[in-house]
């Protein structure tokens, strides 16, 4: 097994219990930084949904506007037709 520049483990490499504890540290924030990173990238793709979101959002209360302005133009229209045509039907009777 190559080791680069590094030693080749000893015996009490294995057996010293402040060896051990150290290991089993180095492991803990390993895990810890692993579990950061996995959190961090969960963050930025929740970021970028909510961005996405909110870029559909808006797109959706434009449309709603343009919907509102047009349903007020229909609704006037139609009140301006009845009223032509009631005029119309009042000048014949």
């Amino acid at each position: 097994m190559c080791y680069g520049d590094q030693r080749l483990p000893s015996r009490d490499d294995f057996t010293d219990p402040n060896r051990i504890r150290t290991r089993s540290r180095h492991a803990a924030v390993q895990n810890l930084r692993e579990q950061l990173a996995e959190v961090d990238a969960r963050l930025e793709q929740a970021r970028v949904r909510e961005a996405e979101l909110t870029r559909q959002l808006e797109e959706m209360k434009k449309f709603v506007c343009v919907m509102e302005i047009l349903e007020s133009y229909i609704e006037r229209q139609y009140r301006e037709n009845q009223l032509q045509l009631a005029q119309l039907y009042a000048s014949f009777h």
